[in-house]
């Protein structure tokens, strides 16, 4: 779940850390003016939401619905899966097996399986384009790294 933490730092008033993972959701840093902040904390304290993360994620998910003809047109430009995909070892597998290489586009969570040799991944893919989280191995992404788009 992200929490908001206050920067010490006055360039910085309001943080989310970056980068850890907890569940299904990521944490990201947002850097907001003492205004905003104290909008925010005003509409916490009137019950209007629960917290500064309840007021974000909301803030965030009307944003994409306000945009969601955008993402519509988007998609049906450049086919990309939404949503959670996990690529297992015997997909990349099954692939290599047949010469092709996979070109990946996943907006939302793409997964490659811990079981995922380096070199098996280096072999079967092709690109691979994240709008959102890739959870791999240490060793996967290191091999993929000039592939990302």
């Amino acid at each position: 779940m992200m929490d908001l933490m206050e920067e010490s730092r006055p360039d910085t008033p309001l943080a989310l850390r970056g980068g850890t993972r907890s569940g299904d959701h990521e944490k990201i840093t947002v850097n907001l003016g003492f205004v905003d902040l104290g909008h925010v904390d005003l509409l916490v304290s009137e019950g209007v939401y629960a917290n500064r993360s309840d007021f974000i994620r909301t803030a965030i998910r009307n944003q994409i619905e306000r945009h969601a003809d955008i993402t519509r047109q988007s998609v049906a430009r450049n086919p990309i899966e939404v949503g959670l995909r996990r690529y297992g070892r015997a997909e990349l597998e099954s692939a290599r097996a047949a010469g092709t290489r996979l070109d990946i586009r996943v907006l939302g969570l793409a997964v490659i399986a811990d079981d995922v040799p380096a070199d098996l991944a280096s072999a079967a893919i092709a690109s691979i384009e994240v709008l959102g989280s890739l959870q791999a191995s240490p060793a996967v992404k290191r091999v993929l790294a000039d592939r990302l788009l």
